[in-house]
């Protein structure tokens, strides 16, 4: 194919195809050597007379030479490239310019060049979509879908598993052992502990054990579990105890992330009876399909925690997911407010209700990504909530609710819009917070 300024025939007047003709650069002057001095002005010199000069004779014009070392027409051209990314000097930048309203095929190169730039996007981060592997798979199983899927329920903990451990590749040794501050609600007071990087995936990891062990997986604990109802703290404490100090805090990633490949992988092949499997907490228990949600919960929660603790970005989790983990702790609310109810926390109910039956009803209502309508029946867990037995509301962002859910922030921080009964709108929002722990 030849070039811009290339003959090729079709130049001739009347030619077929015949196009505009479009000059060809012209040399620089001093491409062909060096210019010859300028001649000299002629100064008039007085006729002796009276002393003054006689008029100058008509002066013929003088091209002056180009400007002294202006680069040649292939050093400008090599430099379009910096020139339409903004990288060349302003010298650079001078000169091109300047060459550009000369040469016609630099300038169609130039303006070639400069719309390609805007494709490039050079201020967007380098940094990888943290849900681009959601959306790679979800296109990958839109066009085949899988012999075996994801259960529904599940999808939540791979995705939020997944969004950690790119996370955790980023980082180094030193920031692993950067501290993480650790929030959650117990009874009417916020509590703390401070921890690192490495202890919040070894608490991660204690956790996860109890999921693993209800499916019949080894226990990460190994003979250091302690006996007895399985309880998340305990579990926590004799992990980070077991401890080496002298291992690298990398160490527990990698068994982290086996662990919950292992546990999707089961629950994958498991089928859907596996769904209601019970899986104690110490104190409750949780069907497996609301336990893993609830570790989908943590795992944002302190992936969040991470990733404040080493100052980097960090994505809420897709809406359809987060719709699901908001619905899990609205359906634990009941519970929880018996819970507090049986702790002298919260207000004894105003008349008894049988179960099934609709009693009176706060409306829960979580705005934005994730959000709904839920129904919290006040009086029993068992009863039902319905709209037509509302007495109290309560409006909260999904962002914030979930921020109250984990203990991050009291129920007088929370930004809720609230209507009704004082005492019912007080007693939900203590046992929202109630829901976190360590």
């Amino acid at each position: 194919m030849n070039g811009p300024d290339e003959w090729d025939g079709r130049e001739l007047p009347g030619s077929p195809g015949e196009r505009p003709r479009i000059p060809s650069p012209r040399a620089a002057a001093e491409d062909r050597g060096p210019l010859p001095d300028a001649p000299p002005l002629p100064v008039a010199e007085p006729d002796g007379l009276d002393g003054t000069e006689p008029p100058l004779a008509p002066i013929a014009p003088v091209i002056l030479p180009a400007p002294a070392g202006a680069p040649p027409h292939r050093i400008l051209k090599s430099l379009l490239g910096a020139w339409a990314l903004a990288a060349c000097s302003a010298e650079e930048t001078a000169a091109v310019e300047a060459h550009l309203t000369d040469c016609a095929s630099c300038a169609d190169e130039a303006l070639r060049l400069r719309e390609a730039v805007g494709l490039l996007h050079p201020a967007d981060s380098l940094d990888l979509d943290p849900l681009l592997r959601s959306r790679v798979l979800e296109g990958c199983l839109g066009r085949r879908p899988a012999r075996i899927p994801v259960p529904e329920w599940a999808t939540p903990y791979d995705a939020e598993t997944a969004k950690l451990d790119a996370l955790l590749r980023d980082m180094g040794a030193a920031e692993w052992r950067a501290p993480v501050r650790l929030r959650w609600f117990e009874g009417e007071r916020p509590v703390e502990r401070e921890t690192t990087v490495a202890g919040v995936m070894g608490h991660l990891m204690a956790v996860d054990g109890l999921v693993a062990t209800a499916l019949g997986l080894t226990d990460p604990l190994g003979t250091a579990a302690p006996p007895g109802a399985p309880d998340p703290l305990i579990r926590t404490e004799t992990f980070w105890r077991a401890a080496d100090e002298k291992q690298s805090p990398l160490a527990t990633h990698a068994p982290w992330r086996d662990q919950s490949s292992a546990l999707i992988r089961q629950v994958s092949f498991a089928g859907t009876r596996v769904a209601e499997l019970a899986v104690p907490y110490g104190d409750f228990r949780l069907p497996l399909r609301d336990s893993f949600l609830d570790r989908a919960f943590e795992c944002w929660v302190h992936a969040g925690d991470i990733a404040e603790a080493v100052d980097y970005p960090y994505e809420p989790p897709a809406a359809a997911h987060l719709h699901q983990l908001v619905d899990l702790a609205a359906r634990l609310l009941p519970s929880a407010l018996a819970d507090r109810r049986r702790a002298g926390l919260a207000a004894p109910p105003q008349r008894l209700v049988e179960a099934g039956a609709p009693g009176r009803t706060l409306h829960l209502e979580v705005e934005g990504n994730g959000g709904g309508h839920w129904y919290i029946p006040l009086d029993s867990p068992a009863a039902l909530g319905t709209p037509e037995h509302t007495v109290a509301q309560i409006a909260l962002d999904s962002a914030e609710f979930c921020q109250l859910a984990a203990g991050h922030i009291s129920p007088e921080e929370a930004a809720a819009g609230q209507h009704g009964e004082r005492d019912a709108i007080r007693d939900v929002l203590f046992a929202t917070a109630s829901l976190s722990r360590l």
